[in-house]
């Protein structure tokens, strides 16, 4: 074997038989407590890292509401899906009535406070909804 290729040989095994050496010792490295068991802390680790999944609600909720003379929203457009459920979320500062120009036409009661109303609309097409205390336009469906 030449010379070279023999003194770069003897190298590498040096440096292999050093790493394999301190990577395998079981000797613990100057501390008296016991290392923390891998297993668990990754269990641990990963349990917090996944977000808990909520159910999502089917159907579309709209946030209405009522101050003084003031509708909020007032005219906006939403889409919708036709036969879903639609869950408006009122908070009013007095009871009132909401008219929905669907067919048939329906008529949404509310108390003062914050409540939630649900309603369906089975067929597509563009469907207002009003305040006929305030005699104002809140929302306009466009049911798909």
């Amino acid at each position: 074997m030449p010379r070279r290729f023999r003194s770069g040989l003897i190298g590498l095994i040096a440096v292999l038989f050093l790493l394999v050496s301190g990577c395998g010792s079981d000797e613990p490295s100057g501390s008296d407590k016991p290392a923390p068991d891998k297993s668990s802390a990754t269990a641990d680790a990963s349990a917090k890292a996944e977000p808990t999944k909520k159910p999502k609600p089917s159907g579309t909720t709209i946030d209405i509401t009522f101050k003084g003379d003031t509708v909020d929203p007032n005219g906006v457009e939403k889409k919708v899906k036709a036969g879903k459920p639609i869950t408006l979320h009122i908070v009013a500062d007095k009871p009132g009535e909401l008219h929905v120009h669907s067919s048939p036409e329906q008529e949404i009661e509310y108390d003062a406070g914050t409540s939630n109303k649900k309603l369906t609309i089975d067929r597509p097409g563009i469907v207002e909804v009003e305040s006929h205390t305030l005699e104002q336009l809140v929302v306009v469906l466009e049911v798909r």
